[in-house]
């Protein structure tokens, strides 16, 4: 069995069974934090805290989901970082660029587990037949939470050979790929022409309905990829990136 998280254990602690009954606001009294919401302008969410006490601002102008997530990711540092004041600009919540030691990492991860506790998300995921965008908005629904943290959640979880990867125009942001796929399905440093992630990026192209074939060197380029196919499913994300879903051939499976 996992071990439960920090972030779960406090769920449990509060006998919290379902997606509906994590109330955010109520986990964050009994952690002795209130939670105010306001317009920030220079940063998602702030706390300032003294021994017991925290006070969490958010802002109050994002939308729903990131609200939820900038509060869930300030708990995480009240967990880990008590003692600190610390200002989280958009590039700080949710970015899974950052390396596992750096404390905005940290965080993520305890709100991720917050909102998105494995132990509810598990069993759940085993209902799941494919790892597609409509399932993937599915879950996020249930849950409130957004669809990229939904989607690195899955990933994290191993139930599917799959490799998420963020991309901007010039360059390959970040990736997760499940453990269960081999270390040399390594995606490339930027978007191949011939797949659908940069015929969104670069052109006017829609979001395809379903999970597409492509053929693998598009997308890796390791000795021999070019015998393989992958499914992708892409998306647009704000400030110019494109987030692909990659379903990769059970070769790719250590």
């Amino acid at each position: 069995m996992i071990a439960l998280s920090p972030a779960e254990r406090i769920l449990l602690s509060l006998g919290i069974d379902s997606p509906g009954e994590i109330d955010l606001e109520a986990i964050a009294w009994t952690r002795g934090a209130v939670v105010n919401y306001r317009p920030l302008d220079r940063c998602e969410a702030t706390i300032v805290g003294s021994k017991r006490r925290a006070v969490i601002t958010v802002n109050g102008q994002s939308p729903p989901e990131r609200r939820r997530f900038s509060l869930a990711h300030e708990l995480g540092h009240w967990h880990h970082h008590k003692g600190k004041m610390l200002f989280c600009g958009g590039r700080d919540v949710c970015n899974f660029a950052n390396g596992p030691l750096n404390p905005e990492r940290q965080a993520d991860g305890f709100a991720s587990d917050l909102i998105l506790p494995n132990y509810m998300l598990g069993p759940r995921l085993r209902r799941t037949k494919r790892p597609t965008l409509a399932a993937a908005r599915e879950i996020a629904e249930e849950y409130s939470a957004s669809l990229t943290a939904t989607l690195f959640k899955m990933t994290v979880l191993n139930r599917f050979p799959i490799i998420i990867a963020c991309y901007n125009k010039t360059k390959r942001r970040w990736f997760e790929r499940a453990p269960m796929v081999q270390p040399w399905w390594f995606p490339l440093d930027s978007l191949d022409r011939a797949t659908f992630a940069a015929n969104m990026l670069f052109g006017d192209a829609g979001e395809e309905n379903f999970p597409r074939k492509m053929p693998a060197d598009a997308w890796f380029g390791f000795k021999g990829c070019d015998r393989f196919e992958v499914e992708e499913q892409s998306f647009r994300l704000p400030r110019d990136e494109v987030l692909a879903v990659l379903k990769l051939p059970d070769e790719a499976v250590a």
